[in-house]
């Protein structure tokens, strides 16, 4: 099918009804020739002047390697009048350089942004590079949000100035291909709270299984915030099929059953192209079956290609995705679903929740995760450091006073000792702007290679950190707070910032003093 695209900006496409395509394209390491006869532009030209491509995607240094950054190509690509979405992660800037990248961006026209957290750098010169994430997607969307709305920030003469407004469209990621229950649920509740801050636009990560894919949409139309929805495809290899089943991408899942499928189609004289084109182009024509905006294909390295597969998806008859859907579901082992599933279709039953999940709600089960330590330190929040308590007024009457000596014996004592208990109890790392509380008493900073505050990132497999050296906390955080039957309001609220003027500071201080981010949270 071909669109007329002149003129359509990318938001519309996502919300007229009809259904676009759209390409990815990674950048380079190194200097790059940004002549047309360079592959990498050659490439972006075909697709960015071809009427089937609604708009071009460029990543933002993708597996953690340092690359050149995506409005390199995306200026080069503008002139064809493509529609350009580019790739903002937190992996390699603070909130700082994230604010001037995305100053940057709406300076030079480029407003439709996808946020994302950003794997772990795997490289670096002279050695692996220590990732930033002083932000993570859900923070950035929130900071782009208010840089729509015009940001505040103080002014010159000490009063509150109003910046102009950038006009972002704003698109976030989720990882429904999670195989547990404790590893999925934090995952769209953390899409919620991503779409409360502001995402517009939601992309599912990598995997092959449509009922999953179907799951994305129920869970917004369920929880009433509805947003256009691209489907991701990623043109298999046996190569990639099988590093995606190692877990060598993070995010990206291919399960045992389609791994044996691509080695075996891999053994055709072929070498399976037709077969991986076909899945491809299936995959699109379920999306668009499915009610999905728009479809974004990658893993091609030749315009032809993309071509070819999309030629594929709209020789489809209109109603051969139904069938389609049935056969591409390669669901890992026991995988946990929030739907039911319509016997029929073989897609969830829309508002129809998983009736095991349901019963599972009333009854949870205490697992290991729920330790004494976790329940003392619950009932010890809730006696001292709930406002309003009578311990919370005395401790707050107390720091009031030690505060204004903050370098005294007593005070530096009494950091001291603070430190050295939580050290002790959670691997405290003095941070000053404490979330024990918003992660189930678990330190972000300690548990979580991300220092995630706000939810899980997506790269997690099997219930373990994308490190693969821990569990995720947000898996044990879930198993602790569905034992309270406080689950399901884990990420309720706006999204959580991290105040770096309070390191090393007593966190207890700045709590009871209304410094750090539980005096903001609404």
């Amino acid at each position: 099918m071909i669109h007329d695209k002149s003129g359509v900006q990318f938001r519309q496409m996502l919300t007229e009804g009809r259904f676009y395509y759209g390409a990815e394209l990674v950048t380079t390491r190194g200097i790059a020739d940004a002549s047309p006869k360079s592959k990498l532009v050659e490439l972006g030209n075909a697709l960015a002047a071809d009427p089937r491509i609604g708009w071009i995607s460029v990543t933002d240094n993708p597996g953690g390697n340092p690359m050149l950054p995506p409005d390199w190509l995306a200026h080069i690509l503008r002139a064809k009048a493509c529609e350009i979405v580019v790739h903002l992660t937190c992996k390699d800037l603070n909130r700082n350089a994230l604010e001037s990248s995305a100053w940057r961006y709406a300076a030079e026209g480029f407003n439709n942004i996808l946020v994302l957290t950003g794997d772990l750098p795997t490289t670096g010169y002279n050695g692996v590079a220590r990732g930033v994430f002083d932000l993570d997607s859900c923070a950035l969307v929130s900071m782009l949000n208010s840089m729509n709305q015009g940001l505040q920030v103080p002014g010159r003469k000490g009063d509150i100035e109003t910046l102009p407004k950038t006009d972002f469209f704003i698109g976030t990621a989720v990882s429904p291909f999670k195989r547990h229950e404790r590893e999925l649920m934090p995952q769209y509740f953390k899409l919620a709270r991503k779409v409360r801050s502001g995402a517009q636009w939601v992309i599912p990560q990598l995997g092959y299984d449509m009922r999953k894919f179907h799951e994305v949409k129920l869970f917004l139309e369920w929880a009433s915030m509805p947003r256009p929805i691209i489907g991701n495809v990623y043109l298999l290899n046996k190569t990639v099929a099988t590093m995606f089943n190692a877990n060598k991408i993070a995010g990206c899942v291919v399960s045992n059953q389609l791994k044996e499928l691509a080695e075996k189609q891999a053994a055709s004289p072929d070498k399976g192209v037709k077969f991986f084109q076909e899945l491809a182009a299936k995959q699109l024509a379920c999306f668009k079956g499915m009610g999905f905006a728009a479809g974004y294909l990658a893993g091609a390295s030749k315009a032809e290609t993309f071509f070819k597969v999309i030629e594929l998806a709209d020789s489809f008859a209109e109603n051969d995705w139904k069938e389609f859907v049935k056969e591409l579901q390669f669901p890992q082992e026991n995988e946990f679903y929030l739907f039911e599933q319509d016997p029929t279709t073989k897609l969830g039953i829309p508002g129809k929740l998983n009736k095991q999940y349901i019963e599972s709600l009333k009854s949870p089960a205490k697992t290991k995760n729920v330790t004494v330590g976790y329940r003392m330190a619950r009932a010890v929040h809730k006696e001292v450091f709930t406002p309003g308590t009578t311990m919370f007024d005395a401790a707050k009457g107390i720091y009031e006073k030690l505060d204004k000596n903050k370098d005294g014996l007593l005070a530096r004592s009494l950091h001291s000792l603070e430190f050295a208990g939580k050290a002790w109890a959670y691997g405290c790392k003095d941070c000053g702007d404490c979330s024990l509380p918003d992660c189930a008493y678990l330190c972000p900073r300690q548990s979580c290679s991300k220092c995630g505050r706000n939810g899980p990132c997506g790269g997690s497999f099997d219930g373990r950190c994308e490190m693969g050296d821990k569990d995720c906390i947000w898996t044990r955080a879930y198993d602790r707070l569905k034992y309270y039957g406080e689950a399901e309001h884990m990420l309720d609220g706006d999204a959580l910032f991290v105040d770096g003027r309070l390191e090393n500071t007593s966190a207890w201080a700045n709590t009871f003093l209304g410094r750090d981010h539980s005096a903001k949270k609404k």
